[in-house]
């Protein structure tokens, strides 16, 4: 049996449209009356989280202080995973019908990701998703969960999935990030990044997976051509 885990924000859904509300919400509280500020473009936001650049570094950069940006930075980490923001996550275009080809082609599904329990369904929800995923094929954090960070998480959450879920002969994981790629690493499975999230090229290949693709779909179309 060939497994897919997929990971969710990033393969799945784009996140950057909540990214970028929540930056322009955390900089607008944080900016004095009468500051200018320089709002940054979506695509230049964007491309500093892919690369990670630090949250202060934003600030500053957007026309703060450095007390400022401390503020801001956390500001925004308290806001950028709450439910009034998620709404503005979309599935990633051609996502859909890739999970549809995954389950036509007869392959194990399951999903793994750091959003809590009432995140993912609420995402499950109001994009009908929950369809792809049994609830045997969910792998997230409970709602009362405290993260300790998600390179030390994930690979909680994929040593508790390769325990509980059926043999298969062949297993991958698809992700953006490098808790993905430690996750899948720490317990040999074979792991693809994805461009389509919030780590660029330079971030992933710092962790080595074993290969990079655009989106989900060209890493299904790798998949399946392997068997």
């Amino acid at each position: 049996m060939l497994r897919l885990i997929t990971d969710f924000d990033g393969p799945i859904m784009d996140v950057s449209d909540r990214y970028y509300r929540v930056y322009q919400h955390c900089l607008a509280e944080t900016q004095r009356s009468g500051q200018g500020v320089r709002e940054l473009p979506k695509a230049e936001f964007w491309d500093m989280k892919r690369a990670r650049v630090p949250e202060t570094e934003i600030g500053i950069l957007s026309g703060l202080d450095a007390a400022q940006a401390r503020d801001f930075a956390q500001k925004r980490r308290q806001t950028v995973h709450t439910l009034p923001y998620m709404i503005y996550d979309q599935p990633v275009p051609t996502a859909l019908e890739t999970l549809e080809k995954v389950q036509r082609a007869g392959v194990d599904l399951a999903v793994m990701t750091m959003r809590r329990v009432r995140e993912l369904d609420e995402a499950f929800n109001r994009c009908n998703l929950g369809k792809f995923f049994p609830e045997n094929r969910r792998y997230c954090l409970p709602n009362d969960y405290v993260k300790t960070g998600d390179v030390k998480d994930k690979p909680l959450l994929m040593a508790k999935a390769l325990a509980e879920l059926p043999p298969a002969s062949d297993i991958w994981m698809v992700g953006d990030t490098e808790a993905d790629i430690i996750a899948a690493k720490t317990h040999g499975v074979k792991v693809i990044g994805v461009l389509c999230g919030i780590r660029d090229r330079t971030q992933l290949e710092m962790h080595q997976p074993d290969l990079i693709a655009n989106n989900l779909s060209e890493a299904v179309e790798i998949i399946l051509d392997s068997q």
